[in-house]
């Protein structure tokens, strides 16, 4: 019975991730595309996330209350805990992105010239969840480190958004460009979330401490 209800913690959390994988695969493209009922079905899913997070937070703290776990057990489900937090916040992130989509439609929210470069944060955001949601499977801890090239190829292009809107040339007014800013941090913020996903699968596997273990208070 206790083995089973670890068991449910992990795949309730992978199926956590799998929901924000599929959210801001969604958002991406309800963005691209001004797609307004697609957004608007992203956004719907906030309720989902909503009752997956408490199931999982109501297993975790009934097995620290109820099995007294010691050592790699107590690890996964104080972890678990944590990356609850995380997986909410990537779900409530593509739901930022929806709801801007949303609010732009019919117009595209997305000048041509930055288009091109926030498809690929969403590719790359959803390839950070779709691995986040391998390592929860897995507990691979090598697999959970290598997700930290990614994200700095994340962290790369926000910076690439700020230089274009910095830009002389810019022509898109104040509105779109609070807009674009606004979308590269959401995106930045969904990656950072993921690889956190990952550092806390490397404590969880082994019992160290990455390096890199912060905690971001995010929009």
């Amino acid at each position: 019975m206790y083995t089973e209800q670890l068991d449910q913690l992990s795949t309730g959390l992978a199926e956590m991730c799998g929901l924000a994988e599929d959210a801001m695969d969604q958002a991406t493209e309800a963005l691209l595309q001004a797609d307004l009922p697609l957004a608007r079905r992203v956004q719907s899913t906030r309720p989902v996330f909503d009752g997956l997070a408490a199931q999982c937070e109501e297993q975790a703290f009934a097995l620290l209350a109820l099995q007294a776990p010691v050592a790699g057990d107590l690890r996964q489900i104080v972890s678990g805990i944590q990356i609850v937090a995380d997986l909410k916040r990537m779900g409530a992130l593509a739901a930022h992105i929806a709801k801007v989509a949303e609010r732009n439609h019919p117009e595209h929210a997305l000048p041509e010239e930055v288009g091109g470069h926030v498809a690929e944060m969403g590719r790359i955001a959803v390839a950070l969840a779709d691995a986040a949601r391998e390592v929860l499977v897995t507990h691979d801890p090598h697999r959970a480190r290598g997700l930290q090239a990614e994200d700095d190829a994340m962290d790369d292009l926000d910076r690439h958004l700020l230089t274009v809107l910095m830009d002389r040339e810019w022509r898109h007014g104040v509105g779109t460009a609070v807009d674009v800013t606004l979308l590269g941090r959401f995106y930045e913020r969904f990656a950072d979330h993921a690889v956190q996903v990952a550092r806390r699968v490397v404590f969880l596997a082994t019992g160290e401490m990455p390096d890199q273990i912060v905690d971001h208070e995010l929009l």
